[in-house]
């Protein structure tokens, strides 16, 4: 019976292990008080725009230079992200480690799993 118990602890913690940790949900006011954590940013795609560089930006909370966050996808990685434009006006979910680029907080894309559309 002992082995059976250390097995299945064993089991247990491999299991919760194996399980990513789900970063908690904020709205895009809400993410200056969570630089340098692994957050998800929800709300409403305001614009999606590109500069003569390749990046692309998705604002929250207003269009440039008013948005209150954003998500960043750099030319090197924007190739996976086809279809990004159609995310303006739509409700988005966006994950990643959120940084504070020129007093205003972003999350760098580079795959897209860590954009999902609600």
């Amino acid at each position: 019976m002992r082995h059976v118990i250390n097995f299945l602890s064993v089991a247990m913690v491999a299991l919760l292990l194996a399980v990513p940790a789900q970063a908690e949900t904020i709205s895009a006011s809400d993410a200056p008080q969570y630089i340098g954590q692994e957050m998800t940013v929800e709300g409403v795609v305001s614009q999606v725009s590109s500069s003569s560089g390749g990046t692309i930006f998705i604002n929250f909370g207003g269009r440039y230079p008013n948005h209150i966050f954003y998500g960043v996808i750099f030319r090197n990685s924007a190739s996976h992200f086809s279809g990004v434009h159609a995310l303006e006006g739509k409700t988005v979910a966006i994950s990643g480690t959120l940084k504070l680029y020129k007093g205003k907080p972003q999350i760098i894309l580079s795959s897209p799993n860590q954009i999902k559309v609600r």
